[in-house]
């Protein structure tokens, strides 16, 4: 028998497929918002009381939710609040979980702080960022993150993690790694004050060529939306198209022993698929025995076309890693097609890609 009360901000069969990106999926049978990090500590003690699982909803921009809901409770993450404090040339800002991610790059910029310019446009609340090592355009938050603070959800207790201690990697870290010990109440970045922007990622290099002094930060950050919205991933809902109703990008760029990279590109030049090994789209990993291969281009040499439709879901036209849901789409349906793809890859190359999001409340 339960021995503490119910949380006052406890709601019941709230829809969970207004609070996502994909738009997709049913209820949550208990919901609990949590402003602040009383509320979210109540709200796990209790639910640990009532022997009730617990799934925690940040921006809804990297999940997909069950087209049944979700059992036990969903606690979304609304705590808010961003402090700066200057170190020498150094700034660490420290922004809630509940923050908007790209306010917060918004309000760096402004500040003339360098480090996450790159990452402007990208969805979702600043709390999930460190768990995937949010990147892009040549930057990702890794490089910049001094700290996290977060909730043990076993002992109720804070700690704060170190970058070191949260072990990231590509599209991964050790919070990610094991998701159910921690919740991020806090992340902590060291930007540095009138900082150059980081222009080494080819489109940004391209688009700057002919840039008759260096970019400002506000300039690549403007570039970087536009670079972004022309493949569909700005998420706009004021603007409703094809590619609206999505979760950016799918599938991770899948990393492979550099051999197996080598073993396939002399087969697809076998296979007069390519002219020459070089043609493969390949990257530097985090180390010289890896490589990285471009999912998007594995995917359509797989045989998917960007704009193909599977039932009410499909592919973007704009980039064939983002899936997206058309009206009448489930998540079955999603979730399927990710099958399908993984499927044909996995087959056609002998690569198995990855999933960017997560279902709340469990595995697909």
């Amino acid at each position: 028998m339960s021995t503490l009360p119910a949380p006052a901000k406890l709601e019941h069969g709230v829809p969970l497929s207004p609070l996502t990106t994909l738009g997709l999926g049913g209820a949550a049978r208990r919901f609990i918002a949590a402003d602040d990090d009383e509320t979210l500590i109540g709200a796990l003690a209790w639910a640990r009381d009532e022997g009730l699982p617990v799934a925690l909803l940040g921006g809804g921009s990297n999940v997909v939710v069950p087209d049944a809901g979700v059992e036990g409770v969903v606690i979304a993450l609304r705590m808010r609040g961003v402090t700066s404090i200057a170190h020498g040339d150094r700034v660490h800002v420290t922004a809630a979980a509940g923050e908007s991610w790209d306010a917060l790059v918004e309000r760096c910029v402004h500040d003339d702080l360098a480090g996450i310019e790159c990452l402007s446009g990208i969805p979702g609340l600043v709390g999930a960022t460190p768990l995937q090592n949010v990147g892009a355009y040549g930057q990702e938050v890794s490089s910049t993150i001094a700290s996290v603070r977060v909730l043990d959800r076993a002992s109720l207790q804070q700690r704060v993690l170190t970058n070191a201690e949260c072990d990231f990697s590509y599209r991964y870290s050790a919070l990610k790694r094991d998701p159910n010990r921690y919740a991020v109440l806090a992340v902590t970045f060291a930007l540095q004050k009138g900082g150059a922007p980081a222009i080494r990622y080819r489109e940004l290099v391209d688009a700057f060529a002919a840039h008759a002094s260096k970019p400002s930060l506000a300039e690549t950050r403007r570039t970087v939306i536009a670079l972004r919205r022309n493949k569909a991933m700005v998420y706009d809902p004021s603007v409703p198209n094809e590619n609206t109703r999505s979760a950016g990008s799918f599938f991770l760029n899948p990393i492979v022993p550099s051999e197996q990279a080598d073993t396939l590109a002399a087969q697809l030049v076998t296979e007069g698929r390519i002219q020459n090994a070089a043609a493969l789209p390949r990257y530097p990993a985090n180390d010289l025995a890896h490589a990285k291969l471009a999912a998007a281009w594995l995917i359509e040499a797989a045989g998917f076309r960007k704009g193909e439709r599977h039932g009410n879901v499909g592919i973007s036209t704009k980039h064939s890693l983002a899936l997206v849901c058309h009206d009448g789409a489930t998540s079955a349906e999603l979730l399927a097609l990710a099958h399908t793809i993984e499927a044909r890859v996995r087959v056609r190359f002998g690569i198995q890609l990855e999933r960017e999001p997560v279902l709340l409340g469990g595995t697909a």
